[in-house]
């Protein structure tokens, strides 16, 4: 089971959340890192 996590931008350097639902959808497409910018930066 997945829960919310807060991550920092290494861009920008806000917290962003890593949603539940996003960390499925990465699992899902086998991608092995958490993303490392907010959706602002990206």
């Amino acid at each position: 089971m997945y829960e919310d996590k807060t991550l920092v931008c290494k861009e920008c350097g806000n917290e962003f959340v890593f949603t539940a639902g996003e960390q499925e959808f990465y699992a899902e497409r086998g991608f092995q890192n958490e993303p490392q910018r907010c959706k602002a930066c990206r």
